[in-house]
């Protein structure tokens, strides 16, 4: 048997409906299952793409559309393939029950169109809108997990230091098993402000593997944070077998923004916009209008402050390409057409071919986001961090 290497971003939304009705409001109209599929591939180079608003009857109508014409197939092993990239069906979900400190966001993964069908109209009971993401479910958090894997599907606490709507956000105290049965939790997915190294600190995440997907609202945003995966097929049941690490399976390396460029990194001041050591009050204004950030959030509740046991895989900080000082829409567009997706020009493009179809200011650029060499100023309070351009570093 024969492993491969696969990129997977497992957190997309949807923005319209095959019939243009919307589904994630804030997301982009043009994120739609046929352009996900066309953007993954020809942009992205992803072979592996959970998009998580499937539980919308109107989005199932287009992949059962997808699926008569015969421009995709049903996997036997779980997703929906084109013959070049596979997706796997999943669902957002907001908690926030009697056990919950504040809202907390999950995913749940479905193997087939048929089971994710089932959720649907039985996630419907409990719901004031299905035809829209990340609703607000009214059941005890428990009961979810039971029913997901009733179902043979994968539960995956979302996003899970953001200050807002995620497990240590606001949704736990401490722990979370205030909230949920950590027997029944497949992954847990970092977000944009954290890494492997600040997540580790917490020793009740040592059992799960960590995931880095890119929460994208717009097709530009897919892919700026993967793993690459060590399987023998882009499945579903590949996936599972990758986080429980069965047969080889694994997840290779994480590949994720550099926290510091995430918009809730550092502690800010909501009312004069500094950065502050968090307290309950800003130290320049008096304002309380504080936000924690998440690296102060990982310190309150993390039991340690090295490394656990679990050997993990690396995670190596990347900048997304739209990033890049000076490598504009227009001269990105060029790149990709000219050298391929995203993937080839990230982790193989080489020096000479960057120069010839830009210039060595983008190529420099590119090679330090390669070799994580490029100086970040950090974000927080909802606003990203910067790249700041330097021109000593290779």
């Amino acid at each position: 048997m024969t492993l491969s290497s696969f990129y997977a971003d497992l957190h997309v939304h949807i923005g319209r409906t095959i019939h243009n009705n919307p589904v994630k409001i804030s997301a982009s109209n043009n994120l739609t299952i046929s352009n996900i599929f066309h953007y993954v591939r020809e942009k992205k180079g992803l072979d592996l793409v959970g998009v998580i608003d499937t539980h919308v009857p109107e989005v199932q109508e287009e992949i059962d559309l997808l699926l008569e014409k015969g421009e995709c197939v049903e996997l036997e092993e779980g997703g929906i393939s084109n013959g070049s990239v596979t997706m796997l069906l999943g669902s957002e979900i907001e908690l926030y029950d009697e056990n919950c400190s504040g809202p907390i966001h999950v995913l749940c993964f479905m193997p087939t169109l048929r089971k994710m069908k089932s959720f649907s109209d039985w996630y419907s009971h409990f719901v004031k809108n299905r035809t829209l993401s990340s609703q607000r479910m009214y059941i005890d958090a428990v009961e979810l997990q039971k029913k997901v894997k009733e179902l043979n599907g994968l539960f995956i606490p979302a996003h899970v230091f953001t200050p807002f709507k995620s497990l240590y956000g606001k949704g736990v105290q401490k722990s979370l098993t205030e909230v949920f049965d950590s027997k029944l939790i497949d992954g847990i997915e970092l977000g944009l402000s954290s890494d492997t190294s600040m997540a580790d600190t917490i020793h009740e995440l040592e059992p799960f593997a960590f995931l880095t997907n890119s929460d994208a609202h717009s097709l530009e945003k897919i892919g700026r944070e993967y793993q690459e995966l060590r399987l023998k097929a882009p499945t579903f049941l590949e996936l599972e077998k990758a986080l429980k690490e069965e047969q080889g399976r694994t997840i290779k390396a994480n590949y994720g923004m550099n926290p510091r460029l995430g918009k809730y990194y550092t502690t800010i001041c909501r009312g004069c916009h500094s950065r502050i050591n968090y307290s309950d009050h800003c130290p320049e204004c008096g304002s309380k209008k504080v936000i924690k950030g998440v690296s102060e959030r990982i310190q309150e509740v993390s039991q340690h402050h090295k490394p656990s046991n679990r050997t993990r895989p690396p995670y190596i900080h990347q900048v997304p390409l739209e990033y890049i000082p000076g490598l504009g829409p227009k001269t990105l567009e060029q790149l990709r057409n000219v050298l391929f997706h995203d993937m080839y020009l990230i982790h193989q493009a080489t020096e000479e071919e960057l120069i010839q179809h830009s210039n060595k200011q983008i190529a420099d650029h590119i090679i330090q986001l390669r070799n994580g060499k490029l100086d970040i100023n950090p974000g927080g309070g909802g606003t990203y961090g910067r790249v700041i351009v330097s021109s000593n570093k290779k």
